[in-house]
């Protein structure tokens, strides 16, 4: 039998049947629902909000977290499928998709308490209430332990200053989590969009990312509850565990950007006729197709690996760097030189691999760049912190 070209080790094989339920489920929406209209909202810069309710209907939002607060009660594997078959489309999509789960819907549901569980977290899970994340600020986004912004107590509330940038869905939120100094130490706080003071502004001009919102966040003596606290995280622990969740998820996703490059090569180059012979027929394009499966391969079997080992709770950072590293570099490559094989065609967005080859240039420097998770992977094998 044939083998199948995107899938050269039958990977597919070693997924439960719900497993690759979830991925046939979400293929199938990218496939009829997202790459229809995706190149047309990249070359508007818009986000299409129209699939949100879609998203949230197939309990993509918040998928591993318990029944009882919206959750679909699905395992790490299939949360990493979702986010490859979402990213196969775009990775704005993928990227909204895992800031509402893994960075804001994770830490109310891991930091928070019951009363906010049951106040956020179902509407979440329904699209109803966006959420965003505000860690990263203007000086520098590698070093969370230099934030600037603060809160400061005053009687039973907090009064917030500070910004946060390149805040995905920022001017979509209904909700911030919002990470502060305080006197005692980092904490998190649920701000809400009608909080005096609040703004946040769309970042444009952008050339990656552009059907995802992307925005700054400003606060100016933002009053904001205790009862908005996340009481059941201090320090920089808190951020750092909802990056990882997040940093998971897209180790799957580029391994969707370049399976859609790849196919996108594969079809056009049999096409193409140059010389009186396909494109496909000759040795080099062979050659370079051939190395992205194999890229592929090895990206798919490490986010696998990666996700039985959180299933089974003995996921390690170092892990999730390492593939993150890897998953990123080789989809970032794949995009670039499938562009290349495309030829002239391959510079417009009717073909998708200069749109993943943009989009990826923030995905492998968001949730941290490459150089931070090679440093982690080398902290790790020396013992020695070279940060």
């Amino acid at each position: 039998m044939a083998l199948h070209p995107y899938d050269l080790y039958d990977v597919r094989s070693l997924l439960s049947e719900e497993e690759r339920a979830v991925q046939d489920t979400v293929a199938r929406f990218t496939d009829e629902r997202v790459l229809p209209i995706i190149g047309q909202c990249f070359d508007e810069g818009r986000f299409p909000t129209e699939l949100i309710p879609e998203i949230a209907g197939l309990g993509l939002l918040g998928a591993t977290l318990p029944a009882e607060y919206g959750g679909s009660e699905l395992n790490y594997v299939s949360y990493g499928l979702i986010c490859q078959e979402l990213e196969r489309g775009d990775s704005g999509l993928r990227s909204f998709a895992s800031v509402q789960s893994s960075l804001c819907m994770y830490p109310i549901f891991a930091y928070g308490s019951e009363e906010q569980r049951k106040r956020w977290l179902p509407d979440m899970a329904a699209g109803k209430v966006i959420g965003c994340f505000g860690l990263t600020e203007p000086h520098g986004g590698s070093d969370p332990a230099n934030m600037k912004t603060h809160a400061k107590r005053d009687g039973a509330d907090w009064i917030l200053n500070g910004s946060k940038m390149w805040i995905t869905n920022g001017n979509l939120a209904d909700i911030a989590i919002v990470w502060a100094k305080t006197d005692d130490g980092i904490q998190g706080f649920v701000v809400e969009k009608d909080f005096a003071g609040f703004s946040a502004q769309v970042i444009k001009h952008k050339m990656s990312l552009r059907a995802s919102v992307t925005s700054a966040l400003y606060f100016d003596n933002v009053r904001v509850p205790e009862a908005n606290r996340l009481p059941n995280v201090k320090g920089l622990k808190g951020p750092l565990g909802c990056l990882t969740q997040a940093r998971y998820g897209i180790t799957w996703g580029p391994i969707g950007a370049a399976i859609a490059c790849l196919d996108e090569a594969l079809g056009y180059s049999k096409e193409r006729i140059l010389f009186d012979r396909p494109v496909a027929a000759t040795q080099s394009a062979q050659i370079k197709m051939a190395d992205w499966a194999r890229r592929i391969t090895a990206a798919q079997l490490l986010s696998l690996q990666l996700g039985r080992l959180k299933d089974a709770g003995n996921m390690q950072p170092t892990q999730v760097s390492l593939a993150k590293w890897n998953n990123c570099r080789m989809a970032i490559d794949i995009a670039r030189e499938a562009r290349d094989l495309l030829g002239g065609a391959g510079i417009t967005t009717e073909h998708s691999p200069i749109r993943h080859a943009l989009n990826l240039e923030s995905v492998i420097t968001y949730e941290g760049t490459e150089t931070v998770h090679q440093l982690v992977v080398g902290r790790e094998l020396t013992g020695i912190n070279a940060f």
